[in-house]
């Protein structure tokens, strides 16, 4: 991160994007971890982005919850764990086998990690604005040797880590001219906010600090937030960022879209195929390849499953692009996984043709699992997936009255003390047994519909007690970094 901008306090100009990780690498190892945070800085990362919570005790301790359950194989309130507890905790088996006895990791074992060169940048997001004070203490003594931004959505613990001597990063849901003139009052270092609001006319507008495009993975917004002025993403998706930095760099004039282009996959658990589990299907979809370069390109194609089972065919192996030249062509895809996330990867590694043969860019596009309801005026079931073969059927109901959605629990399966849980638009929502949410204005002109998932959160026995878990509609629930994608609300047109 620039150190003129570390030094004098003020924003850095902006240019190519510094390129966080977010949580380290978490598509490609258990998030949090040394395992990401090594991967992620062995990408060659600006930074990374890691999230701080306190142990029982005194330890700062990196974990998004505030409960073990997703991503350790302990369970309860982190705050109620004393230090010598964690460590026993594997928190990389719930991700892959291969990650089995992977731990919890402490904030000062995050902080020697080093990358290529320097050391990294940091960015803490802060998820208890009472551990503060604990938090400068720790950085005191690396203050000069580490570039390390604070990010918390409470704007007082903001302003107290300013006056502790730490770069605040305030993030904001939305951005208003109130936050455009408190971030210039107030001297904060950086204001972070979804790739939407920097899109907007007043995100698009000159601003008194550093701005920072929080939760940034999909290729189209990577590739618009590379060409314009921002100064950092964040992005659990640390090889496309990257990759897609070097293509405006190779590509200066280019002002096409993203050069590879896959049609969603349409998911019907309905038609699940026979023990492959719910979240599958057969797919035919198209593929459409643009040469962005002003020289001829030789294209090769593959592709990778991070999760589940797939047969890919009919995928051509190499072919020539003149500059400016599009080609589609479809393939196809079997398979699936029983749960959603972990979307296969199609690669096009992109080299100059001819003589020079040398290697351009390797850009990804994921093979996205989507589900899709409409929003109808009668109460409409939805069943949740079965992502074991022992899972009782759970399920919920949905419906839309006049700019409202209604969403009931039906059956919670074999789950204790459940709570509604609603991914709509970018926000979740939680409920006992019913929620009324306000469907967001200009719904009826989004043909693409609304990102939205459901699912119920409960607890459920198990041999070591009561875990914590979500019986899901479709991905984006419980969060959207191994969740999948989520699905879409669509309007019913009559």
């Amino acid at each position: 991160m620039g150190k003129a901008a570390e030094r004098s306090g003020g924003a850095q100009e902006a240019g190519p994007p510094w390129v966080f990780g977010l949580r380290g690498a978490p598509r490609e190892a258990p998030e949090n971890t040394k395992a990401s945070l090594r991967r992620a800085l062995g990408l060659g990362l600006d930074g990374l982005s890691i999230d701080v919570r306190r142990a029982g005790g005194s330890e700062l301790v990196l974990c998004a919850d505030a409960t073990l359950d997703r991503t350790s194989d302990g369970h309860g309130l982190l705050a109620d764990h004393a230090p010598r507890e964690l460590a026993a905790l594997d928190a990389g088996a719930w991700f892959s086998p291969r990650f089995a006895g992977e731990k919890l990791l402490f904030l000062e074992e995050a902080l020697a990690l080093r990358g290529r060169g320097e050391a990294s940048a940091y960015l803490l997001v802060l998820r208890e604005p009472e551990t503060l004070p604990q938090l400068a203490r720790q950085l005191a003594e690396r203050a000069r040797k580490l570039s390390v931004r604070v990010l918390s959505d409470h704007r007082r613990a903001c302003l107290e880590a300013r006056d502790l001597g730490l770069s605040p990063l305030y993030y904001a849901r939305t951005l208003g001219e109130d936050v455009r003139r408190w971030a210039a009052e107030e001297r904060i270092a950086a204001v972070g906010a979804r790739w939407r609001e920097w899109e907007s006319p007043l995100g698009r507008a000159e601003w008194p600090c550093e701005r920072f495009a929080v939760d940034i993975d999909d290729p189209e917004q990577l590739l618009a937030a590379c060409r314009r002025p921002i100064h950092a993403l964040v992005t659990t998706e640390p090889r496309r960022a990257l990759a897609i930095r070097e293509l405006v760099r190779l590509a200066p004039s280019d002002r096409g879209a993203y050069p590879l282009q896959v049609d969603e996959l349409g998911v019907d658990p309905g038609h699940a195929l026979g023990g492959e589990g719910e979240w599958c299907g057969r797919w035919r979809p198209e593929v459409r390849v643009r040469n962005p370069f002003d020289c001829a390109v030789s294209v090769e194609l593959s592709c990778e499953i991070r999760r589940g089972a797939f047969e890919c065919r009919e995928l051509p192996e190499r072919f020539e692009l003149a500059p400016g030249e599009t080609r589609a062509f479809t393939f196809s895809l079997v398979g699936g996984s029983w749960s959603p996330g972990g979307d296969p990867l199609l690669f096009a590694r992109f080299r100059a043709a001819g003589a020079d043969a040398r290697e351009l860019v390797t850009l990804d596009a994921p093979l996205r699992r989507v589900r899709h309801v409409q929003a109808l005026e009668v109460p409409l079931r939805l069943v949740l997936l079965r992502e074991s073969p022992g899972d009782p059927p759970a399920s919920v109901t949905v419906r839309r009255r006049r700019n409202e959605l209604l969403v009931a629990l039906e059956s919670a399966g074999d789950l204790a003390q459940p709570k509604l849980v609603v991914y709509l638009d970018g926000e979740f929502h939680l409920g006992v047994k019913g929620l009324r949410l306000v469907l967001p204005p200009g719904f009826s002109e989004r043909p693409e519909g609304l990102p939205f998932s459901v699912g119920i959160e409960g607890l459920r026995a198990t041999r070591r007690g009561p875990r914590t878990v979500v019986r899901r509609w479709a991905g984006g629930l419980p969060d959207t970094l191994a969740g999948g994608d989520a699905g879409r609300l669509l309007l019913a047109r009559v």
